[in-house]
């Protein structure tokens, strides 16, 4: 079992089911107002409906369950790690790999493979998601931290909540950046169009990406982004936002812009104060063969 608390705080006026299709990025209405039905949702530590109107300060707790969690076994899939101690471990995740098992995806996840490494995961996530923290899209490559005990996990839990985390990403995008620097500071929810996609919603969560030129090409940029928030698919729905689409990405992407790879985005920079020692640490990994082979074939402004 997974659990949640989530406090509200303003004066929205709005459905329960509503606000937390707009707070819980993985979940859909259908989804929410299944585990409403289910009294999986408290407010106040009452059973209520999904059409209750919440007020300031109201309490929501979410117990969401794992049906299949005896199903998710360890397997034996070999692992890039870059760091490993007591505490946590620090893996480059290929693109392909899902983080952790979800509809569809009940093997071969990075949850998978650490299982099969680790002695112990911290199970604040529950089995699903256990050690995980953070994560990374499945097509998206690069370094990731788990969690293989409780302590570790809520120490980096409330270093990524207080926006503490070094996180630094490479992305390949469509056209020319003329200026250096850039800052997109737009709020993301689910599409009110398409419910598989996010987008930029006025009423969504807050999010801030930075992003500085590395180098420009012909018809192309590669910039690092700087996350000070992590929503879902944030470069990705930032970036075509302002108009330069990650190249290869097959969702918020051009048309007829196919990638084998998926979307050349790669999470190179890790960097965060380690729960027990206190020592700040920082990784970094180089672009995956793919990727840079890409850039090989541009040609440069």
């Amino acid at each position: 079992m997974d659990k949640k608390y989530l406090m509200v705080t303003e004066d929205q006026k709005i459905r329960l089911d509503k606000y937390l299709v707009s707070e819980l990025d993985d979940y859909t209405r259908n989804q929410i107002q299944e585990l409403i039905s289910g009294n999986n949702v408290l407010v106040n530590g009452l059973a209520v409906k999904p059409s209750l109107i919440l007020k300031p300060s109201d309490v929501i707790e979410l117990t969401i369950p794992d049906p299949v969690a005896d199903d998710i076994l360890p397997e034996n899939i070999p692992l890039e790690i870059y760091y490993e101690d007591e505490d946590l471990i620090v893996v480059n995740k290929p693109s392909g790999m899902v983080v952790h098992p979800a509809p569809g995806n009940y093997s071969g996840t990075l949850v998978n493979a650490l299982l099969f490494h680790c002695q112990d995961l911290s199970g604040i996530g529950g089995v699903l998601r256990a050690g995980i923290v953070h994560r990374i899209d499945k097509d998206t490559s690069g370094l990731i931290v788990a969690c293989k005990n409780d302590f570790s996990h809520r120490n980096l839990s409330l270093q990524f909540m207080n926006k503490e985390v070094t996180r630094k990403y490479y992305a390949l995008v469509h056209g020319i950046i003329g200026h250096n620097l850039g800052k997109v500071d737009a709020p993301i929810s689910r599409s009110p169009i398409n419910r598989q996609m996010m987008a930029v919603v006025e009423n969504g969560r807050r999010a801030v990406t930075n992003f500085k030129v590395i180098e420009r090409y012909k018809d192309f940029t590669l910039v690092e982004c700087s996350l000070e928030t992590g929503r879902t698919h944030q470069i990705r729905v930032h970036m075509k936002y302002i108009g330069y689409p990650v190249a290869g990405d097959p969702t918020y992407g051009l048309r007829n812009d196919v990638s084998a790879h998926g979307q050349y985005l790669h999470a190179k920079t890790l960097g965060f104060i380690h729960p027990r020692t206190n020592q700040y640490m920082e990784w970094d990994s180089p672009l995956p063969d793919y990727f840079q082979a890409k850039l090989n074939e541009l040609i440069k402004e």
